[in-house]
């Protein structure tokens, strides 16, 4: 794979209890991305501050993490990371992975 035209797309994610996000990468890599500094009041990302909507919202839309507000997995009308701010964090362990 060129890295230099590389661009990272999320295949599928997994949430944690503690407002983070597993994001499995379309290169094999696992990334983990802490949501919680983006959540603030007033901001787009308030109503993921409730766990409950963060972790069940959550999907990969536009191919990378979001959060389906809607439900009806609307891409312009969803909650979505940059893929490439998400693919920065250093790789991880599959949290699913058989040890």
């Amino acid at each position: 794979m060129d890295k230099d035209c590389f661009w990272p797309k999320v295949l599928q994610v997994l949430p944690t209890d503690n407002f983070e996000v597993y994001a499995y990468f379309n290169d094999g890599s696992v990334r983990l991305f802490d949501v919680k500094p983006l959540l603030k009041v007033g901001t787009v990302f308030e109503p993921l501050m409730d766990i409950n909507i963060f972790k069940e919202k959550l999907a990969v839309i536009n191919d990378t993490v979001a959060w389906d507000m809607g439900g009806n997995r609307n891409p312009r009308k969803c909650i979505d990371l940059d893929p490439f701010v998400v693919f920065e964090q250093q790789p991880v362990m599959d949290p699913l992975a058989v040890a």
